[in-house]
């Protein structure tokens, strides 16, 4: 078990206490002040300043490569000092260093998902959940077990319905649910987010009829008879989640500090958000001020043209408030998602032959978004899912970049998923970072060949081949379209198995990642694909003394044990934020 060693023998925890009351032990510093460790420096140590934190006795993964393994590390003002051995870490412990012995534990960097929307994690707390719904009607069920306790005329928000996972993989049609709640607007979001499912009475609300068109990038889906079936597609979502009341500044910030309390508890000391508002950003920097922002946060504009204007006459902004904030990255949308056939493909759905998917955004607008970001010095990414889309995307930057040559850009292509082999090698070419989620790989391969056909899937979340192209490829989850657990992507690069251990020997085994790599693509690339390796991304001197302890090492235990690790302990900036048997 892990151990606090105080000032007094008699305090230390003993062997057959239990790892819950350890664990709980972690969080007593920040309560308190820290805790006096026993004795001084050895004689002969080095003249320099005491560590405030010593995590020792640790089989620690550093993804450094100069020091990959280590047995502990030190910490000073909330950064690395010194990594290496147990002997030389004790010559920086002072009077009033905090010693924290994991008892040969595994500790990693802490974990960072690049691709996640802290918004829609905040609302999906508190909305119905649908995520493992079997059938439509499980799906009504828990909406009307909702309804009883919600006040009539008042929306009700799901999310989560997949229909690839029902026995009737056809889109919904509201009229069941309409039936079920008469006396509320309900809208459900799917799982990927790009459609959503309204009743009627939520239709009502938002003006919906048969005389609506669908808007530019979007789709409205309808009967035979030409009225709207409730499925709304892409752009088309707005017509009716406008109409959704927005929650209250003071409603946002409990919910934003819930979800990162559950991010905590899975081992993210930061994340990159996919796409946020000009009044989120500045509730997120006013969270941060008021120290209520335990999170690195890094920051995707949404794409909107005052916004834009606003950050770019600001110049890109980063580490802000201890660390805790950048604001220096632009949030596009080329096309939509696999799973609602909204993805841009160059060729026909495989399963709809009169369908390629829709294009969100002109090249044009990614073009000329792209330029103006080259010249305020801002990252710009793209969500890109189908082959035409990522094209669409690698066109517009390679125009850009040729427009407004810039070192060093890290434009990147959110997802990535599907690419003709063509593309492949020109994100390296063009200094283009392909960000990726492995655990999309896992969910869709039930069903992905259905829309693709076999040839294309060679071109499918194409991890191995991209990488050996020179690219580096940060990992994430997307939450909350799958799971905020990072280790689940973790197990899905380096398996392409699912969690009962399906397909035998992995789907397109070929494109595994190894566990080296895996442990960097939630740690030191998703920082490098932040502009932020300086300061984070690995346990090294110098950076962010943010780390997780694990109950197990998976660097090395079997791969389908992998899943069955728990967090014991998250830290950020050397502080505690969440442990196994106490917060």
């Amino acid at each position: 078990m892990l151990r606090l060693l105080p000032s007094s023998p008699r305090l230390v925890a003993s062997r057959s206490a239990s790892r819950a009351a350890a664990f709980a032990s972690l969080a007593l510093p920040l309560a308190i002040g820290g805790v006096r460790a026993a004795g001084a420096q050895p004689a002969g140590a080095q003249a320099a300043a005491p560590a405030d934190l010593i995590v020792t006795n640790g089989r620690i993964y550093t993804a450094d490569d100069t020091r990959p393994l280590v047995e502990a590390f030190a910490v000073r003002g909330g950064r690395i000092v010194f990594t290496g051995s147990q002997r030389e870490a004790a010559m920086l412990r002072g009077p009033s260093t905090q010693v924290v012995d994991v008892e040969g534990r595994t500790v990693i960097p802490g974990m960072v998902d690049a691709h996640a929307h802290f918004n829609n994690l905040a609302k999906k707390l508190r909305s119905v959940d649908l995520v493992g719904t079997k059938s439509y009607d499980e799906v009504i069920a828990r909406v009307v077990e909702r309804a009883k306790s919600t006040p009539k005329g008042s929306w009700i928000i799901g999310r989560g319905w997949d229909q690839n996972a029902w026995g009737n993989t056809n889109f919904p049609t509201h009229e069941a649910l309409s039936a079920a709640t008469p006396d509320h607007p309900v809208l459900l979001e799917r799982i990927d987010g790009h459609a959503q499912l309204a009743n009627a009475t939520a239709m009502r609300v938002a003006g919906l009829t048969a005389a609506a068109k669908d808007p530019s990038g979007g789709k409205i889906m309808r009967d035979a008879k030409g009225q709207p079936t409730g499925v709304l597609i892409d752009r088309a979502e707005n017509l009716v989640s406008g109409k959704v009341p927005e929650p209250t500044l003071d409603e946002w910030r409990s919910m934003h500090k819930d979800a990162t309390r559950l991010m905590h508890r899975w081992g993210l000391t930061g994340m990159h958000d996919a796409g946020a508002s000009r009044k989120m950003i500045e509730l997120y920097e006013d969270m941060a001020q008021k120290n209520e922002l335990d999170l690195r946060l890094y920051i995707m504009i949404s794409d909107d043209s005052a916004a834009l204007r606003h950050y770019f006459a600001m110049g890109p902004r980063s580490a802000l408030h201890d660390g805790r904030v950048w604001v220096r990255a632009v949030k596009l949308y080329a096309d939509g998602a696999m799973g609602s056939r909204g993805a841009a493909l160059l060729e026909p759905y495989s399963d709809d032959p009169n369908n390629t998917g829709l294009l969100l955004s002109p090249a044009t607008h990614i073009r000329e978004v792209a330029e103006a970001g080259l010249k305020a010095g801002f990252q710009i990414n793209t969500h890109a899912i189908g082959d035409r889309g990522n094209r669409v995307v690698l066109d517009a930057y390679e125009k850009a970049l040729a427009s407004v040559p810039r070192a060093d850009h890290r434009f990147r292509v959110e997802h990535a998923q599907i690419l003709h082999q063509d593309d492949i090698p020109r994100f390296a070419q063009l200094g283009v970072i392909p960000s990726m989620q492995a655990s999309h790989q896992t969910s869709d391969m039930y069903w992905i060949g259905k829309r693709l056909g076999n040839t294309r899937l060679l071109g499918a979340y194409a991890w191995q081949s991209l990488l050996k192209s020179g690219v580096v490829i940060p990992n994430g989850s997307d939450f909350p379209v799958e799971e905020v657990n990072p280790l689940i992507s973790f197990h899905a690069s380096i398996a392409r198995q699912d969690a009962r251990n399906w397909p035998e020997g992995g789907w397109y085994a070929e494109q595994r990642m190894s566990r080296e790599d895996a442990l960097r693509s939630m740690t030191l690339w998703p920082a490098y694909a932040g502009f932020q390796e300086k300061d984070m991304g690995s346990i090294t001197p110098g950076k962010y003394a943010d780390f997780v302890v694990l109950s197990q090492d998976i660097m090395r235990v079997p791969v389908e044990m992998v899943l069955e690790t728990r967090v014991e302990a998250t830290w950020v900036g050397g502080k505690v934020v969440y442990s196994a048997g106490g917060r």
